[in-house]
């Protein structure tokens, strides 16, 4: 059975800055640019609608982006972050990033650990394609 539709959620500059990984005054400027529209509270606060932050975050991660960064993918998935952990086995290195709030593991070859010369305190993406993700309602 469908639910019931809800009204999309409102987010403040520094919410929308946080699910967008980007600082708030970084928000600020984009929404003063008018790359994306808010609205005022009965407060006088700057509130983006939860459908257009989504449009707009849509619009961020669209592969032309990467590929004009020189980065083109099918993955859509890309979390920027530092390099926290490496741990060497004879074959295989687990590797962790912090990417914002996200802590994100992989295990990858030895070989290709080293080749990227991932240790901690390396800048690294954590580029995720899988047929399997699991989505809980924040």
């Amino acid at each position: 059975m469908a639910q019931p539709h809800r009204p999309v959620h409102p987010y403040r500059i520094g919410e929308a800055a946080a699910m967008l990984g980007v600082s708030a005054d970084t928000m600020r400027r984009w929404v003063d640019a008018g790359r994306v529209a808010a609205e005022r509270d009965e407060h006088g606060h700057r509130i983006i609608p939860g459908a257009q932050l989504a449009s707009f975050a849509r619009e961020l991660a669209k592969p032309e982006t990467a590929a004009a960064e020189g980065r083109p993918s099918s993955a859509r998935n890309r979390f920027p972050g530092i390099v926290t952990d490496v741990v060497l086995g004879d074959v295989a290195a687990q590797v962790e990033i912090q990417a914002g709030p996200f802590r994100v593991v992989s295990l990858i070859s030895r070989d290709s650990a080293e080749e990227l010369g991932l240790v901690p305190g390396a800048p690294a993406i954590a580029v995720i394609k899988s047929t399997n993700v699991v989505i809980e309602r924040a």
